[in-house]
């Protein structure tokens, strides 16, 4: 116990300069983006910024890539904040940034808050104002109105408790490239689990100015529905050994993508400069976001490299552009895609190939992958009748919702092994949401608890049913972007006219409505915004609950989900 003591007395005493009032003044929960933002401030990976930028430099970014003193940067660093902070940050004059869970990481004393054009800001920097560039969505959907900058007092580094020993900052890396005699050294970005034609990429590279390879992918925010960066990083470490030895080294880095392309490359390079790098290798499409809906990229596909290239030599490291990898099949080798000879035969599978074959248990050719990568990969791809699904009903109070839902879990239950959830409206508001009202802050706040909980279910592959109003897209479009970073979202709009909606009314609702008794009543004096994009769309005014609940179980097959 005395020991205990000590200890405890000794991490007191070592803390940084804590002041009694840190706790006393305004603060902000970060989220992942901002931990990692803040963390590369202070480690020097964002060099030469050590702080969120101020607004001369932001306009400048946004507009030339370009800090205020004209050094080249070209992706936002900021630190966005929403009316009450801005009111509280404003009187105290200091801001306390903390993690989600409380532990304070920074303070900052204000200097500037404005309020940013998101619109040019999308538009300059993405290229593009279409929301389903993950970029141009987490803008405009989720950063708050105003940005805040001033000087950053550190007070922790982020903990991590995985990976610890590939977890090197700017100063550890490059003693360690001093310490292994290394002088040329080729970082290569990645955010996906490398495959044959990645490695094959790497080794040429780094051989091409005789050098040595840093592996440094990405672990911290990347695009939504990626490979968690766990199983990301235990393929990099198997991957590692085929490398001649002494040839490569990997390291990790914190960094929340932005997938801008072009402006992308060039932001990663500075990175790998401030890291001790000499060479950069772009790839095809580097940071990229792929397609839109349309099926159009959102670059042309060697924009990036062209871009990181023309700014090189003032950022001072060297791009090596590679064209893409292909397997040719007579030579049974791969080869950059402009050298492949002409009426050879070029294999390729993609990342939705990958997937269903890996989904289906299908075999991976030995030209695309090792096996030793695969092995850990099929871990988390089972087949879709073993993943997690959520099925998200939405409609107006009376449109069938509950009475739906009802009959689907039954239907479930009774057709397959996977525990099935469900989360009412009624149960939740009873258990869950006590205490909740009904303006516009506790419905959302209602809607968005319910999907944390689906999102912790989905990491067990569970089912799970909500049926909630829901009236407002943007707390959909939370709800589906939490769910599917660890499962399949299924939304359901209820779409029953809300005049047969009145004529059922089975909570009274509208009859309170229309006494008077009853206000914000969600599709008549309050806003009932339908689904932009539902998967599935029923009206219960034509069709019985028991066909109601036969459609949505044939769309689950249909969809692989469950056997037929």
């Amino acid at each position: 116990m005395r020991t205990f003591r000590l200890l405890l007395l000794s991490i007191v005493l070592t803390l940084p300069a804590l002041a009694e009032n840190y706790w006393e003044l305004p603060s902000v929960a970060l989220n992942e983006r901002q931990v990692c933002d803040l963390e590369l401030l202070f480690n020097g990976g964002f060099a030469p910024l050590n702080g969120f930028m101020e607004k001369a430099s932001y306009d400048r970014v946004v507009n030339e890539m370009r800090l205020a003193d004209g050094t080249v940067w070209p992706i936002p660093i900021t630190l966005d904040i929403d009316d009450q902070v801005k009111t509280e940050a404003e009187a105290a004059g200091q801001l306390v940034l903390r993690t989600q869970t409380g532990t304070i990481l920074a303070l900052l004393k204000v200097k500037e808050i404005w309020s940013p054009d998101k619109q040019q800001e999308a538009q300059k920097v993405y290229g593009t104002l279409n929301k389903e560039h993950p970029g141009v969505e987490y803008l405009l959907n989720q950063t708050a109105p105003w940005y805040i900058s001033g000087e950053l007092i550190k007070v922790a580094d982020p903990v991590y408790h995985d990976f610890t020993s590939l977890r090197k900052t700017p100063e550890q890396l490059k003693a360690l490239f001093k310490e292994k005699g290394w002088e040329k050294i080729v970082a290569f970005q990645t955010r996906n689990p490398m495959h044959r034609a990645h490695f094959e990429l790497t080794r040429r590279a780094a051989q091409q100015v005789d050098g040595h390879l840093l592996l440094h992918p990405v672990v911290g925010l990347t695009k939504p529905g990626d490979v968690d960066h766990f199983t990301r990083v235990k393929c990099y470490q198997k991957l590692l050994p085929l490398y001649p030895e002494g040839f490569a080294q990997l390291s990790l880095l914190p960094i929340a993508m932005r997938m801008a392309g072009p402006r992308e490359a060039v932001w990663h390079a500075i990175i790998r400069k401030n890291y001790g790098c000499t060479h950069f290798i772009v790839g095809r499409d580097h940071a990229g976001p792929g397609k839109d809906s349309q099926g159009r990229d959102f670059y042309p596909p060697y924009a990036a490299q062209e871009l990181a290239v023309q700014y090189a030599k003032e950022i001072g490291i060297e791009i090596l552009p590679f064209k893409e990898m292909v397997y040719v099949k007579e030579d049974q080798s791969y080869q950059p895609v402009d050298e492949v000879e002409e009426g050879k035969t070029i294999l390729a599978i993609s990342g939705t190939e990958l997937r269903r074959l890996l989904r289906g248990g299908g075999e991976i050719p030995e030209w695309f992958s090792y096996p030793e990568l695969i092995e850990e990969l099929r871990k988390i791809y089972p087949p879709k009748e073993q993943q997690g699904v959520t099925l998200f009903f939405t409609g107006l109070s009376g449109a069938g919702k509950s009475s739906i839902l009802e009959a689907v879990a039954s239907k479930l239950m009774e057709r397959q092994h996977r525990n099935v959830t469900v989360l009412d409206a009624d149960i939740v508001r009873n258990l869950i949401s006590k205490g909740l009202g009904f303006s516009k802050q506790d419905r959302s706040l209602n809607v968005q608890r319910v999907g944390f909980i689906a999102s912790e279910i989905m990491k067990h592959r569970g089912l799970v049913l909500c049926a909630l109003i829901a009236p407002y897209e943007e707390d959909r479009a939370k709800n589906r972007r939490m769910i599917q970073t660890h499962g399949n979202y299924i939304e359901i709009y209820v779409n029953t006219p809300v005049s047969e909606c009145e004529k059922r009314d089975p909570k009274g609702l509208y009859a309170k409505y229309r006494s008077g008794a009853l206000k914000g009543l969600s599709g008549m004096d309050d806003p009932y915004e339908p689904p932009l994009h539902p998967e599935i769309e029923i009206d219960t005014s034509k069709f019985s609950i028991e066909e109601a609940g036969e459609l949505i179980m044939e769309y689950l097959a249909a969809h692989g989900f469950i056997s037929p």
